[in-house]
């Protein structure tokens, strides 16, 4: 019987993840989609319904291929999900919390639930709730990161323990061959989402992407010290100003840091321009202006396979080329 990802009819089991915070607006995500993938457009980061819905409309402008919509849970009051229900996007992707009470309305809808979860246990408890694919991360992954084990593990275990419910790896793919490996492990699919923020469609300012590119796999940190807007979440990045001044201090808790309070820059909000705080969760997005170096610089440890910045749809044709001659 055909399952979720037989349906969206992609030509790659490529998808790009919903990078938050505005990283993956509609510009990414239809070059994914229009390119052979599975773009998913990033909604979580406590946006405000109308410019959920608005992201959403601008997508569909974009392309008439399926596309997903990512909905951070901690982030959220509800609100962006109900934009993405009255819009009925076709695949509603849910992170870090109890998806169970959102399956239902959207299977009414005739939406797709995918959730993102941390490890095998996470999965089959998302798959209980009536999911209809998971996202399964390795500790390698970039961004926020429940996973606390490599994607070998966290992938095969949950592959095994779901059954016939679809299992997408995420976490440390950058090229053809990781994603043919993530593949042997058992998963239907990859989600990628460094390799496509050094893309030219990602909505992260140059000087970010290019950080990613010039970085190793050593330059990452899994740290919870970027927390404001969202305390007690593991994230990975990489080390710039605002970290080694930290780790110069001794790492001191919330309330110690070095430069606390400090504005780093500002960030456009409808007409006018807020400011961002260090050690705030948002990221460097194109209308940032200020301190890039002092601000939080999401990355997997991918990075050390990653070498240039390129259009979406240039990566998909080199990742879909480098997967073929590794299988």
């Amino acid at each position: 019987m055909p399952d979720l990802l037989d349906r969206l009819h992609t030509r790659a089991p490529i998808w790009s993840a919903g990078m938050g915070g505005g990283l993956a607006g509609p510009a990414l995500t239809a070059a994914v989609c229009e390119a052979g993938g599975f773009g998913v457009l990033g909604c979580g980061g406590a946006l405000p319904r109308a410019q959920v819905t608005r992201l959403i409309e601008q997508t569909r402008a974009l392309t008439s291929r399926a596309f997903g919509a990512n909905i951070i849970l901690p982030m959220s009051d509800g609100s962006d999900i109900e934009a993405c229900f009255d819009a009925r996007v076709p695949v509603l992707v849910l992170f870090w919390g109890d998806v169970q009470p959102f399956v239902a309305d959207a299977h009414r809808r005739e939406m797709y639930v995918v959730a993102q979860c941390g490890g095998p246990d996470d999965a089959v408890a998302a798959a209980d709730a009536g999911v209809d694919a998971v996202i399964v991360q390795g500790c390698e992954a970039g961004g926020h990161v429940r996973a606390r084990a490599p994607l070998a593990e966290t992938v095969t275990q949950a592959v095994r323990m779901l059954g016939p419910v679809p299992t997408i790896a995420a976490g440390g793919l950058a090229t053809g061959a990781d994603i043919a490996t993530a593949l042997a492990y058992g998963a239907r699919g990859v989600s990628l989402g460094t390799r496509f923020l050094a893309s030219r469609e990602a909505a992260a300012l140059d000087a970010y992407k290019e950080r990613v590119v010039a970085a190793g796999a050593g330059d990452t940190l899994m740290t919870e010290l970027f927390d404001i807007g969202w305390p007690a979440a593991a994230h990975r990045v990489l080390r710039n100003a605002t970290v080694e001044a930290w780790e110069r201090a001794g790492r001191p808790p919330a309330g110690e840091r070095p430069g606390e309070g400090e504005e780093i820059g500002t960030i456009g909000a409808g007409e006018e321009r807020v400011g961002i705080p260090r050690y705030s969760v948002l990221p460097p997005v194109t209308d940032f202006a200020g301190d890039v170096e002092s601000a939080a610089l999401y990355a997997g440890e991918s990075v050390a396979r990653i070498d240039s910045i390129g259009d979406a749809a240039a990566i998909m044709a080199t990742l879909m080329d480098e997967l073929r001659a590794a299988t």
